[in-house]
């Protein structure tokens, strides 16, 4: 009985975890870069909570399996667009990274188990997320690191569309 309700736990997370990309990116549109770097660091804190939780319950439930990357899609890429949007980083690396993120979805919807994650892609999501809160921290944080800081994110944007990229190719090729 516990072990199911750890899955529950981590399923609700998950679910949570979608819901954040709205409120992401209402508050990155309406200036309040600092709630939305909060919620996004909430997001990826909840992705390694649920990821604990299932492997605490022995593996998550296959409907955990199916969301969970697909809740990781929605938080990532509120801010990519945006980020988009601003200039801050080029449209057709945003394209790759979300035509990748749809090629890989489609993969895994056809996939009895659900298609779980390679090591290159927990790697690629990590990479992401560090980016993404480099890139979206608040101009008014950190003594005057904040250019400093966003620079890095922006660097690290990078490896980690080369990973995305790699790890498709991974998954694709699998028999």
């Amino acid at each position: 009985m516990a072990t199911q309700r750890i899955r529950q736990l981590a399923d609700g997370l998950t679910l949570a975890r979608a819901v954040l990309g709205l409120p992401l990116i209402v508050a990155l549109a309406g200036g309040q870069p600092a709630l939305a770097w909060w919620l996004l660091l909430m997001g990826g804190l909840s992705d390694w909570a649920d990821g604990a939780l299932a492997r605490r319950a022995g593996g998550g439930s296959v409907w955990g399996a199916r969301l969970d990357p697909l809740t990781d899609k929605i938080l990532i890429s509120a801010p990519l667009l945006w980020l988009g949007a601003e200039g801050i980083l080029p449209l057709w690396a945003i394209w790759l990274l979300l035509a990748r993120e749809l090629l890989i979805s489609g993969w895994r919807a056809a996939e009895a188990s659900g298609g779980p994650a390679s090591l290159a892609g927990k790697l690629k999501t990590i990479l992401q997320f560090a980016s993404l809160l480099l890139l979206l921290w608040p101009n008014g944080w950190g003594f005057g690191l904040a250019a400093a800081l966003q620079s890095a994110g922006w660097w690290l944007f990078w490896p980690s569309l080369l990973l995305a990229l790699s790890s498709a190719w991974g998954y694709l090729r699998k028999p």
